[in-house]
């Protein structure tokens, strides 16, 4: 049960590391199996993966990290470059545009990033648990609609929220 949580702590680690870097910069990106990496590592961790498995998905994980760091580094240098400028500074809207495109530019690879981490991902897991996974999605799903549905049928009214 110990080695179970610690490998469950390490496999977090290594999803939210990897998917903060994707998500923090693009509200409500969607990719991989869940739009939050806590979702993908909740259904890992409930598919009893083999120590082999384990250490195969952990390997993806770290060397996926490795990869992309000094891509996400010289991004967050030129968004805090940026960010430093003042408007009237000569120079900042050409700056804005060199973000814009380095932003989207680190958008399209984290897209491709978690397509191929998926991939390497579900390679690993054998027919039963891909069969498993599918229907860990599909009722993730489910439950998702439910939850829009009863957000459309229960409004929050402006008072509501201001008072809480």
């Amino acid at each position: 049960m110990r080695k179970s949580i610690s490998l469950g702590l390490i496999l977090a680690s290594a999803v939210a590391v990897t998917t903060f870097a994707a998500t923090a910069q693009t509200a409500g990106g969607h990719g991989g199996w869940h739009s939050h990496g806590h979702g993908q590592l909740m259904a890992l961790s409930k598919l009893n993966l083999t120590d082999a498995q384990r250490a195969s998905i952990k390997q993806i994980m770290q060397t996926s990290f490795a990869q992309n760091k000094t891509q996400r580094q010289a991004l967050g240098q030129q968004r805090s470059a940026f960010e430093s400028m003042t408007p009237d500074q000569v120079g900042y809207q050409a700056a804005a545009a060199s973000l814009a495109q380095a932003e989207g530019s680190a958008a399209q690879a984290r897209v491709q990033q978690r397509a191929a981490i998926t991939a390497q991902v579900y390679a690993v897991l054998t027919a039963p648990q891909k069969a498993q996974l599918a229907t860990l999605k599909a009722q993730q799903q489910a439950r998702k609609a439910q939850w829009q549905q009863f957000k459309a049928q229960h409004p929050v009214s402006s008072t509501s929220q201001a008072t809480n």
